[in-house]
This record gives structure tokens, C-alpha cells and sequence, in this order.
């Protein structure tokens, strides 16, 4: 991804965030990925790093519609999926999606335990919830033109706990320094 065009989505990010009053923390540890895949547009994340402690970890994401997640589980990682503002399409899967076919499953969403068909789109409005146990492949996108996401899950390992579906995909950028950085990503070096 070009630094500018990370400079970009911050600023819109941040823009956003602010707009429906969401204050972040001192020094923000900032985020963004294209997921190794060279188009930010059709498979990216802006997210925030808000806690990540031993025990648990909390981020702010944002997603431009058009911005899939590419589908991905954690072998340690539970976790809440929750969208903060605009909607939010969810699918999920008991295990590998190709394996999985015509299967349903119980997940919980919106705290309520409820029976979901294999790779189903799950619809999140504002406020809503999807929760994801450890090893369940799950992608999810925006259905609006914006969209804050949360994710509330325990402990967070980035670097060895990420498992995607295609095997091109990277967690972090490879980053062409065309303008100043605006903003330092956790990914960058110090």
C-alpha cells in the first residue's frame, strides 16, 4: 500500500469516528491492511489497537463498503464481532468453509444462541453482535457506505494466531513510503 494512501483512510477514519462520537486514546495505535493482497478497496481494515493485555484485547475498526475481511479463524482468539455504526455483513463457519457445506451450527448473536446455516450472511445493524469461539472461519464486510466495527475477544497474537482461508493473504502491508507518514502503524519500524 502507498503511505498515502494509508494517510487517506486515517484521515477518513478518523473523521468518521469522531463524527459519531467515538474519542480514541492518547496516541493511537493505528492499523491499516490491505491484507497482503495489493487492493486496499476490495480487501482492507483500518483498525485501532485500544487495549491488548494478557487477557484481553479490544479494537476499533473501520471499512468502507467494497472492504471485505478475507475469511480467517483463530485457534486461540474468542471474540465479538460488533457493529458500532452502519451495518455489517458476517459469515461464518463451523470449520473449513469447503468442508462445511449444508451444515448448520449454533453461534450466538446478540448474546441469543441460534442455529446458522454454513457461510450464511449474518445482517448486523448498530449495536449488534456476533460472538466467535476459537477455529469458527468467519469474513464480514459493510453493507453501508461506512462502518465502525469492535471487537471485544481475549488475548490477541497477530503474528501467530491468524489462520485465512487463501493462502496469499499477509496480515500486514507491505508499505511504498510515497508522502511523509502522517500517523505511525504498529507495523511500521520504529
Amino acid at each position: 500500500m502507498k503511505r498515502s494512501e494509508i494517510n487517506g483512510l486515517l484521515r477518513a477514519a478518523e473523521a468518521c469516528f469522531r463524527e459519531h462520537h467515538w474519542a480514541l486514546p492518547p496516541q493511537p495505535r493505528w492499523d491499516v491492511t490491505d491484507f497482503g493482497l495489493g487492493d486496499w478497496r476490495h480487501n482492507g481494515l483500518v483498525l485501532v489497537n485500544l487495549a491488548d493485555e494478557p487477557e484481553y484485547c479490544e479494537k476499533l475498526m473501520y471499512a468502507r463498503a467494497g472492504m471485505v475481511t478475507p475469511c480467517h479463524c483463530h485457534h486461540r482468539k474468542k471474540e465479538d464481532i460488533i457493529c458500532r455504526s452502519g451495518e455489517l455483513s458476517l459469515r461464518a463457519w463451523p470449520g473449513l468453509p469447503a468442508e462445511c457445506e449444508g451444515r448448520s451450527f449454533p453461534l450466538l448473536v446478540n448474546g441469543e444462541r441460534r442455529q446458522v446455516a454454513a457461510g450464511e450472511a449474518i445482517r448486523l445493524r448498530s449495536g449488534e453482535r456476533v460472538t466467535l469461539p476459537p477455529r469458527v472461519y468467519h469474513e464480514f464486510a459493510p453493507t453501508s457506505d461506512e462502518c465502525i466495527l469492535g471487537e471485544v475477544s481475549t488475548a490477541n497474537d497477530d503474528q501467530h494466531d491468524n489462520f485465512f482461508l487463501d493462502p496469499n493473504v499477509g496480515r500486514f502491508p507491505q508499505v511504498i513510503e510515497d508522502e511523509p507518514r502522517t500517523w505511525r502503524l504498529v507495523s511500521d519500524p520504529d
